[in-house]
């Protein structure tokens, strides 16, 4: 566990990096938010990232988010009420799961199918809420990654847009791993473009906004910043190695 001062520290300068890339790519550093990864931390990492004044925290796994959000601080939890802070689930999710992601969480960033999107719809409804969704396509083509392949991201695009319960806020991608950096980056940039090209064309062929892209981690969110994402989603690089 990190100290506050530890993680404002590196928080402040995450933020100095995020604008900077974003005057790089000649954007305003405002049309980017930080979302704070905080999966296999402890609720500490939950209240530093709303103590520092964070918007968004990510979980990877609903059954941790369940135990982690109750023991959250008294000023966390009053953010939260607030709507000042919102949790969304970044990491993969199956349709029995569904309602409970449903119920814990502000959005889902990683909806990739058609059933899923199904059970997501009835549980809303069940909840009385629409929830907000991101689309999870693999726009990587990577084998070892979830997510909807590009060429099905029109079909699951117009099934979730028919769905009463469920609002598409945008895309979201991850880049495939290599060992080789430079590698890396290069996957990186192709990955984000495509992603990018995708939304593009869905949001003028079916006429809807699609105004997130959820792209970019620790080791490649400035390529992610150049090619247009709206949300980067960092751990590491706020609160060190996972526990």
């Amino acid at each position: 566990m990190i100290t506050f001062e530890q993680y404002k520290m590196r928080a402040d300068e995450l933020r100095e990096q995020m604008a900077a890339a974003c005057r790089d790519a000649g954007r305003d550093p405002s049309e980017v938010r930080l979302l704070a990864v905080t999966k296999t931390h402890d609720a500490w990492a939950v209240d530093y990232a709303a103590r520092h004044g964070l918007a968004l925290v990510g979980e990877n796994r609903v059954q941790e988010a369940a135990s982690k959000k109750p023991l959250v601080s008294p000023e966390t939890a009053a953010a939260m009420s607030a709507g000042k802070l919102k949790w969304e689930l970044i990491g993969h999710l199956q349709s029995n799961k569904a309602r409970l992601a449903a119920e814990l969480f502000d959005r889902v960033q990683s909806v990739d199918g058609e059933k899923l999107l199904r059970h997501l719809d009835r549980a809303a409804g069940e909840l009385g809420k629409t929830l907000p969704i991101l689309l999870q396509i693999n726009a990587g083509n990577d084998p070892a990654k979830f997510g909807a392949e590009p060429a099905d991201a029109p079909r699951l695009l117009d099934t979730a847009l028919a769905l009463p319960h469920l609002r598409v806020d945008g895309l979201m991608t991850i880049a495939p791993l290599s060992e080789n950096p430079g590698e890396m980056r290069q996957m990186a940039v192709r990955t984000f473009a495509n992603l990018r090209a995708i939304r593009d064309d869905l949001a003028e062929t079916r006429g809807t906004a699609l105004r997130e892209l959820s792209m970019g981690m620790t080791g490649d969110y400035k390529e992610a910043i150049a090619a247009g994402s709206t949300i980067i989603r960092v751990g590491t690089a706020l609160y060190g190695a996972r526990e």
